[in-house]
């Protein structure tokens, strides 16, 4: 059998080749309204595979590990298709972990051809002696010193026979690194065969049709949009740091175009709902929105509820980059149901799984497990790790190649993945998360898990967030909650700090299951992830509180 996903965008140009399958948005013009540039399917599919001829007329091999350091937009999906219909293996890293990080991750992949901007270009020459030089170098924009060719040259190349070239399911695509919130960023090797799964169950699932208008917040959902025929529309904004988005921008761009979807991460919608409550602003043609990345807070569903479509929805898709998408929860689920539980400390509801997964929770076990039969399945309603399978489910990273000990789980033919959160099924089937694997506390007194114990403080009215941290080794840590305050109460005076710590143990004392927790703490502004801006950095936060504690101890 052979599959290339790239033949999804030929496939979809064939059936609807004067649609719009990308738009790009270039800035304000004079009269404060956005610029726009768009690509039809036909005309995108024409310009990927003469891209993908253009790169294989240059030397680009069969399996080549090839960097895009692209800003998103045409250029970004279009090289990306490319790739993927030249047989190479697009290697995408998020510029927003930093340079340290970056280079990093660059020298473990050892790449064999570059494409990207002239600063790309200009870093990697300065850093020369960290990577072999590659075989195919191609710079999008104006080339200078480097060498290599252009990516308006590749464009001037005649489409050939032979592109998409014929791979099959289990044939490298791409790789694509995970944000590094709980250790060094991996490099996950994602087959033609797992983005055929992705873009089939997600579709299936949301009933995604061809012709619709979605606003893809993050870059990768591009690709799936022109996978199922769906109009892509890339906003301004930078996506390597979600949480500086413009909301009136995003609200604009999408009335402008009346998109039917769109995704982006919690930190987004966070912005984009306040500013919508505050203005009165609405987005009538939207009808589903999605967030991924970290839990979505509840006012943050309440406020896009709001202005979206009356009959519209918002679903909180999980998974992680190994495995995406595993399960979904639509809103009013959660605010109908789940919400108060979660209130009370049962954890996260993030729904059902999807019909192509298999899940099961097991055993806590810090180490790793070889094989299935070593692993104790634990029973409904008992808290546990979260281990999945399915065509999503990567095989294997690529670099920290010796996480995938702890990451992977053999059974016969079939690998599991660990998704290194805890939490538990209940009766509906439904996965609850209580956090981390490696974010958990274990106290003399039990163990503590972050999202259930900190459903106790956020609910003070003085508290935008609050985060369980342990100091000290395990199991005989000290349990410390770390807050954050809301706008409208920052700084405290020292009476008042006072007061919120009183009332902070008093709420504690109410729980059986936060009774043990007595040292609180107030941080200016929580860290967090590179990728959704999300997902608090509590390695970071753990450490500045064990700071804190011992001084407060002396």
């Amino acid at each position: 059998m052979f599959v290339n996903v790239g033949q999804r965008l030929s496939e979809q140009a064939a059936r609807t080749p004067e649609a719009i399958a990308v738009v790009e948005t270039l800035g304000r013009g004079p009269d404060g309204r956005f610029r726009y540039r768009q690509t039809t399917f036909r005309e995108l599919d024409d310009d990927s595979s003469r891209i993908a001829a253009g790169l294989i007329a240059e030397g680009l091999p069969r399996g080549a590990r090839t960097v895009l350091m692209v800003y998103p937009g045409i250029d970004f999906i279009s090289l990306v298709f490319a790739l993927f219909k030249a047989g190479a293996v697009a290697v995408l890293i998020d510029p927003g972990m930093g340079r340290g990080p970056l280079i990093r991750c660059l020298r473990d992949v050892q790449p064999e051809a570059w494409i990207g901007v002239p600063k790309a270009h200009a870093v990697r020459a300065m850093l020369r002696w960290l990577f072999p030089q590659p075989r195919c170098l191609v710079t999008v924009g104006t080339r200078l010193f480097w060498g290599g060719t252009t990516l308006d040259r590749l464009r001037r190349t005649r489409a050939v026979a032979g592109v998409p070239v014929a791979v099959a399911p289990n044939d490298p695509a791409a790789i694509i690194f995970t944000s590094g919130g709980t250790g060094p960023p991996k490099g996950v090797l994602y087959t033609h065969g797992n983005f055929d799964a992705q873009v089939d169950q997600i579709r299936q699932h949301y009933g995604i049709a061809p012709g619709e208008i979605d606003l893809p917040c993050f870059p990768l959902f591009g690709l799936f949009n022109c996978a199922m025929g769906v109009t892509a529309v890339i906003p301004l904004m930078d996506a390597s740091r979600p949480a500086q988005a413009d909301p009136q921008a995003i609200i604009q761009t999408a009335n402008d175009w009346r998109v039917m979807q769109a995704f982006a991460s919690p930190a987004v919608w966070r912005n984009v709902g306040a500013y919508a409550a505050k203005r009165g602003a609405r987005i009538p043609s939207l009808r589903r929105v999605m967030s991924a990345g970290a839990s979505v807070p509840i006012e943050v569903l309440e406020q896009m509820l709001a202005c979206i479509a009356p009959e519209g929805e918002m679903f909180t898709p999980y998974g992680a980059t190994e495995a995406l998408p595993v399960a979904s929860i639509s809103a009013r689920e959660v605010l109908g149901e789940t919400a108060a539980e979660t209130r009370a400390g049962g954890g996260v509801c993030v729904g059902r799984r999807f019909p192509g997964i298999r899940w099961k929770i097991i055993r806590i076990v810090d180490g790793p497990i070889a094989t299935l039969d070593q692993a104790e399945e634990l029973p409904q309603g008992e808290i546990g790790e979260l281990i999945v399978a399915g065509p999503v489910v990567t095989s294997r990273y690529v670099t920290r190649a010796e996480a995938n000990a702890w990451a992977k789980i053999a059974d016969g033919n079939r690998l599991w993945h660990r998704m290194g959160d805890v939490g538990y099924l209940d009766k509906h089937d439904r996965f609850w998360i209580c956090g981390r694997l490696v974010h958990r506390v274990e106290t003399p007194q039990g163990t503590l898990y972050p999202e259930p114990c900190e459903a106790v403080f956020n609910a003070h009215p003085w508290v935008a967030r609050s985060a369980l941290v342990g100091i000290g080794q395990r199991p005989n840590q000290t349990p410390v909650i770390v807050v954050e305050l809301n706008s409208e109460h920052s700084p405290l005076s020292l009476a008042d700090c006072r007061r919120l710590f009183d009332e902070l143990a008093a709420e504690a004392s109410r729980h059986p299951h936060t009774a043990a927790i007595r040292h609180f703490l107030i941080h200016p502004k929580f860290p967090v992830d590179v990728r959704h801006n999300a997902k608090i950095a509590r390695d970071q936060l753990a450490r500045w509180a064990a700071g804190k504690i011992r001084l407060k101890l002396r």
